[in-house]
């Protein structure tokens, strides 16, 4: 099943398969998308979207037919209900339906609705903890639609907080102790919207979204050098084509701007959480994580060891794949993994 993260400027597809106890990176793929094409996570232009998602199956030369898609979090309500633990699976269900009208604020008809059975409740032995997950009809559909315009079987439709903490397996054990017990926060740095992630040993407690991204840098190279909004997002991979001053006139205001995104985004989880006040680690996704010096930069600002999310680094990389370009995307391929390994529950 293809991991398909849709982003407001880039489509990013990944296949994974099992190979005994590690995972293969069997295909992938990164197609960018017209600016307008998604705007705010919603799909506004979906012949473009869906044209993007093939020519990136095309380029990775992927067989598969089925696929799972992300809404963000900000598009999704999720809460924690429990209920005894002695109801039938059609019971629970029943349950589910009547109490998810007191959580979710709009006409049962007008969101796709499911849930999942967490365990026993740790304040309550007789009953169990049932996460419920809703989001709006269109958000959900629109995502499935642009995957079917473009030949695919949707199979599922996750929430991006979730897709980050499957996908956090892939970096624990790069960290101390394996991550175990440890507060993590993941900055997500995309082209419009950073999301923070917080996970305490391993799950998610927070999310929240600012608006900031690679495209303000894009939009800097374009105003200072005189270039089209194309001309600066392919110098902005190639900086070595730019003049002299971009690192001191541009980028390292740029890197300062994220930095004082993130460093906010960790004070407003510590103003808004009693419980957490401190982070053991940083760690940078998304395509603004590669720039070079940025991590060394918010370790120094936040006095929290700080890294560059990886999710293959324990993979094994399927011989027809350029290594290098994987290492470049996978800081931004974390919601791609975290939905490509949903083949495998």
């Amino acid at each position: 099943m293809l991991g398909i993260d849709i982003s407001s400027s880039v489509v990013k597809i990944l296949e994974l398969q099992q190979k005994g106890d590690r995972y293969l990176v069997e295909s992938y793929g990164v197609e960018p998308l017209p600016v307008n094409a998604v705007i705010e996570g919603r799909i506004e232009n979906s012949d473009e979207v869906a044209g993007a998602i093939k020519r990136a199956i095309k380029r990775a030369n992927s067989k598969a037919k089925e696929a799972a898609v992300a809404v963000s979090a900000n598009a999704a309500i999720t809460k924690v209900v429990s209920f005894p633990a002695s109801l039938s699976g059609r019971e629970l269900e029943e349950s589910v339906m009547l109490e998810a009208e007191n959580y979710i604020p709009y006409p049962l008809e007008e969101i796709r609705l499911d849930f999942e059975v967490l365990g026993t409740s740790a304040l309550d032995a007789e009953a169990v903890d049932v996460l419920l997950a809703a989001s709006r009809r269109e958000n959900v559909d629109a995502r499935t639609a642009v995957l079917e315009k473009a030949g695919l079987k949707p199979k599922l439709v996750d929430v991006e907080a979730y897709t980050i903490e499957n996908a956090f397996i892939l970096i624990a054990n790069q960290l101390p102790g394996q991550g175990e017990g440890m507060t993590i926060a993941v900055a997500d740095v995309g082209a419009t919207v950073t999301t923070l992630y917080v996970l305490v040993d391993g799950k998610i407690v927070f999310t929240r979204e600012q608006a900031f991204g690679g495209r303000m840098l894009t939009e800097d190279i374009e105003r200072h050098y005189g270039m089209s909004y194309q001309e600066a997002g392919r110098a902005k991979k190639d900086p070595a084509s730019l003049p002299d001053d971009y690192q001191s006139k541009v980028l390292e205001p740029f890197k300062r701007s994220m930095t004082m995104t993130v460093t906010r985004a960790l004070q407003f989880f510590f103003s808004a959480s009693s419980q957490y006040q401190s982070i053991d680690h940083i760690l940078l996704a998304g395509g603004c994580a590669s720039i070079e010096g940025i991590a060394e930069k918010i370790e120094g600002e936040t006095g929290t060891p700080t890294s560059v999310a990886n999710p293959f680094a324990d993979m094994v990389i399927a011989s027809r794949i350029k290594v290098q370009a994987l290492s470049n995307d996978a800081p931004s391929m974390m919601i791609a993994s975290g939905l490509a390994m949903r083949s495998f529950d």
